[in-house]
């Protein structure tokens, strides 16, 4: 028998999108359902019918769609400046090659990010959340990457640190000092793969600033053996890893993030079946990116079909960034992964939930509606989950709950 207490918090007459895989319905759907809060965390689902009339603590959703937070597990969120002006130029006839050797691309960003305080950053970077934090998001993983020296990486993590502080959205902050080559290593990439596997990354890992650590594999970043250096230094000291590999070509990087049972492999256009079934035996999940993909008007999709064959999670993430996804919107990512990639409605959304969770290293307490799970929660006016897929420029978010808090 179930035993409630004054300060559960009771909603009543909801419908359920538990995205729950044990439930049978689509979506786990559940109808006249109560969900019992206590503190942070989910206590029960019950039949509506199941509960008293009147108790102290409830909530009529009148038949609202109740839904778990969103979880958005790929975002470079914090930095200075923008990129308007030089996707304008790319639009036209101005070569990429062009714009860098002027100094735009990521050294752009670089620069723009080092010459910024950290207030300027987490003004930038506060408005950019709150935009998500709008479309029901709950958590939401933050990359460093733009400062390619210690004191700027720190800076960006120290800002989300603080969002972290100034809002009830939970953040997962990831350390990228591997996203490029900085401009005083150009000459010596192995010299800063040195410098962040001995010095950065215990630093900063020391000082509780992240929770693990990412590296771009690719042509135009670092190679895989650059990669499994850096991963074997976040191995000793006991740090998860995860991917931007293959992306814009095959270098095994997705399987190398798989021997080191990474988090997630995120991009994956060019992963081929070795890679996919690599990941299938160490549960790596695949967060797929549709918001660069549109950006650059890439051509190669990731292997959805192959990833569903072979039972691997897969999520999908904004990639919010300047230079090649700056699309603060969930909703327009699931919307892309469906009209791109060929997800289902259904598979997008459990990208924004239970496997975003996994790919943070959350899959056991975050992205289902179910018991003993934290109490992230977004209520819709809508009919099904579909919806915020089908028309991403309408926005039926009713009202949010951060760890049983309601806002």
């Amino acid at each position: 028998m179930l035993q409630l207490h004054p300060d559960d918090v009771i909603l009543r007459n909801a419908r359920l999108a538990t995205l729950d895989p044990d439930k049978p319905a689509p979506y786990g759907l559940m109808e006249k359902q109560a969900l019992i809060l206590r503190g942070e965390t989910i206590l029960a689902l019950i039949p509506d019918a199941d509960l008293p009339a009147h108790l102290p603590g409830q909530h009529d959703m009148q038949g609202r769609l109740v839904t778990p937070g969103l979880i958005d597990c790929h975002t470079h969120l914090i930095f200075g400046g923008n990129r308007a002006a030089e996707w304008e130029q790319r639009l036209n006839g101005v070569s990429y090659q062009s714009i860098s050797a002027q100094g735009g691309g990521i050294n752009a960003t670089v620069t723009a990010t080092r010459d910024s305080t950290p207030e300027v950053l987490f003004q930038l970077a506060q408005a950019r959340l709150v935009r998500m934090m709008r479309e029901g998001v709950t958590t939401l993983e933050i990359k460093s990457g733009y400062g390619l020296n210690d004191e700027a990486e720190e800076k960006l993590l120290r800002v989300a640190q603080r969002l972290a502080q100034h809002h009830p959205i939970e953040i997962s902050p990831t350390l990228l000092a591997a996203h490029a080559v900085p401009q005083e290593y150009r000459q010596h990439p192995d010299g800063w793969i040195d410098h962040i596997c001995q010095h950065t990354l215990p630093t900063l890992w020391r000082k509780e600033l992240f929770e693990a650590v990412d590296v771009f594999c690719e042509t135009v970043g670092f190679t895989p053996a650059q990669t499994e250096r850096l991963f074997q230094a976040a191995q000793r000291l006991g740090i998860p890893v995860k991917g931007h590999v293959e992306q814009l070509s095959n270098l095994g990087g997705t399987a190398l993030v798989s021997r080191y049972h990474g988090w997630s492999a995120d991009h994956i256009e060019y992963l081929d079946e070795a890679g996919v079934a690599a990941m299938a035996q160490s549960g790596t999940v695949a967060v797929l990116l549709p918001g660069a993909f549109y950006f650059l008007q890439e051509r190669q999709r990731p292997p959805v079909e192959r990833l569903r064959q072979h039972g691997v999670p897969m999520a999908v993430a904004t990639d919010y960034n300047p230079g090649t996804s700056p699309f603060a919107s969930l909703h327009l990512a699931m919307n892309m992964a469906c009209v791109q990639f060929g997800l289902t409605p259904e598979e997008a959304w459990a990208g924004v939930t239970r496997n975003a969770a996994q790919a943070l290293g959350r899959g056991s307490t975050q992205g289902q509606l179910k018991a003993g799970y934290k109490a992230d929660l977004a209520i819709w006016d809508a009919e099904s989950p579909v919806e915020m897929i089908y028309e991403p420029g309408r926005n039926p978010l009713w009202q949010r709950i951060f760890r049983g808090q309601i806002q």
